[in-house]
C-alpha cells in the first residue's frame, strides 16, 4: 500500500496506540480493538462458568475471557509480523501494523511486486499461525500446563488453527485470495484481472459460509445461537466489504493508463500578471485556450474567469488589470505535463483546489488540468448535472 501523505503526528493518532517497534516496524492498537475485547470477556465469561465447573472460577472467568482476547491480539500480530517480515526480506518496506477490532493489518510503502513474491508474503502470515499451534501442542502434549494455564493454551493453539485455516481460504480479502489473483496474473500478466478474480472468489466463499453457518441450521429446524449467529454476520459482511474494496480498487487501477496530465488538459496559455483584460481578449477570444496568470517568477498562482473578462466594458480593457477577473491557484498547483498515473495521482492529492497548471520542461503553461477530469478518466464516469439553472 502507498504511504500516506498527511502529517505523521496525525496519521499516528488515528492509528490508535502506540505499542512500540519490532524489527523497526511501528506496531499500534486501535481503539475498536477494545469492542472486540469487551465482546469477547462478555460472551465467553459467563460461558466459561458454565462449561468448566471444575475450575471454579466464578468472576475470574471474565478474567480468562480477557487473557482469551490477549492471545488473540497476539495471535494476529504474530500473523502480521509474519507478513512484515517476509516482505522485508524483499525490501518491500513496512509504514506499521495495525491490531483492530477485525484482527489486524499490514501496512505497506510502494513497492514493486510480482505474482510467486506477493504469495510468499501474504502465505507467511497463515504459516505463522500453524507454526504457532504447532509449537503450543507439543507443550501441551509434555503436560506442561495445568488448570487455567491449560485451558489458554488450549484457546491459543484453537485460535492460531482457526486463524491460520480461515486466512487460507481462496478469495480476497483473506490471504489465500492471493493464490487465486497471482494465479491469474501469472495467467494473464495482468495484476488488476487477478485482484478482481479474487475479490469475486471472496464473495463467493461469503455466500457460502452463510448457507453454511446460518442456513443449514435455520433449515434444520435446531436451537439457534444467536452469539454465534451475530459473529458470523459480523465477520462475512467484513469479508464482503474487502472482497468488493479488492474489485473496485483493481477496476480503479486498470484505468490509470488514462490518468495523464497532457493527455487530461484543456489548451491554456501563461499570461504575466502584469497583463491586462485586453492582452487575454487577444489571445483567447471565445474563451479558448484557457487562461493562466503567473507570477514576476513565471510560476502559476490564477487562472482567468472567461465570463469576468468578456463582462468588462470594451473601453476599460486594456486599463482593467487581469488578476482583477481571475481567481487564485492553490499554492504549488501546477504539475508537469508529462505527469502520469498513480505519480500524478499522489501528487494531486497533496494539493488543495481543483484546477492545476500544467507546464512544460521550460516552466512554459501549456493545459489548464481540472479535478473532474481526473476522476472522470478513473471511474470512466461523468459528473451528475444538476437539474437547478
Amino acid at each position: 500500500m502507498s504511504s500516506s501523505s498527511t502529517p505523521h503526528h496525525a496519521a499516528t493518532k488515528r492509528a490508535g496506540i502506540p505499542l512500540g517497534k519490532i524489527a523497526g516496524i511501528p506496531v499500534y492498537l486501535a481503539y475498536s480493538w477494545f469492542v472486540i475485547a469487551g465482546f469477547t470477556v462478555i460472551v465467553f465469561g459467563p460461558l466459561l462458568q458454565l462449561t468448566r465447573p471444575d475450575l471454579d472460577l466464578g468472576f475470574a472467568a471474565y478474567f480468562v475471557a480477557l487473557g482469551y482476547a490477549l492471545l488473540l491480539a497476539v495471535s494476529v500480530l504474530v500473523h502480521e509480523l509474519a507478513h512484515a517480515l517476509s516482505a522485508k526480506a524483499f525490501n518491500w518496506p513496512t509504514e506499521k501494523i495495525v491490531l483492530n477490532l477485525w484482527g489486524g493489518h499490514t501496512q505497506f510503502e510502494s513497492f514493486t511486486a510480482s505474482p510467486g513474491r506477493a504469495v510468499i508474503v501474504a502465505m507467511a502470515g497463515p504459516a505463522s499461525n500453524f507454526v504457532l499451534a504447532a509449537g503450543v501442542w507439543v507443550l501441551i502434549e509434555t503436560h506442561v500446563f495445568t488448570g487455567v494455564t491449560l485451558l489458554l493454551a488450549d484457546i491459543l493453539m484453537s485460535a492460531n488453527l482457526l486463524i491460520g485455516i480461515f486466512n487460507v481460504l481462496p478469495g480476497l480479502p483473506l490471504d489465500g485470495g492471493r493464490l487465486v489473483e497471482s494465479a491469474v496474473w501469472k495467467a494473464t500478466g495482468s495484476q488488476d484481472k487477478g485482484t478482481i478474480a479474487a475479490g469475486w472468489s471472496g464473495r463467493v466463499i461469503v455466500v457460502a459460509l452463510v448457507i453454511w453457518l446460518i442456513g443449514v441450521p435455520l433449515l434444520s429446524g435446531g436451537p439457534i445461537n444467536f452469539n454465534y449467529m451475530l459473529i458470523t454476520v459480523v465477520v462475512c459482511g467484513f469479508l464482503w466489504m474487502g472482497a468488493s474494496s479488492s474489485i473496485n480498487h483493481a477496476r480503479l487501477r486498470s484505468r490509470l493508463y488514462l490518468v495523464s496530465a497532457a493527455g487530461l488538459a484543456d489548451p491554456a496559455v501563461g499570461v504575466p500578471n502584469s497583463a491586462t483584460v485586453a492582452d487575454v481578449l487577444a489571445m483567447s477570444p471565445g474563451g479558448r485556450p484557457a487562461v493562466v496568470i503567473c507570477g514576476p517568477d513565471g510560476k502559476p498562482q490564477g487562472v482567468v474567469d472567461p465570463g469576468a473578462a468578456a463582462a468588462v466594458p470594451l473601453e476599460a480593457t486594456s486599463l482593467t488589470p487581469v488578476t482583477a477577473v481571475g481567481h487564485a491557484l492553490a499554492a504549488g498547483a501546477y504539475v508537469p505535463e508529462w505527469s502520469k498515473g498513480q505519480d500524478l495521482i499522489q501528487y494531486l492529492a497533496r494539493l488543495e483546489g481543483g484546477e492545476y497548471a500544467v507546464v512544460d520542461h521550460n516552466g512554459a503553461v501549456t493545459g489548464l488540468l481540472r479535478q473532474q477530469a481526473v476522476v472522470t478518466a478513473i471511474t470512466g464516469k461523468e459528473p451528475r448535472r444538476s437539474g437547478r439553472p
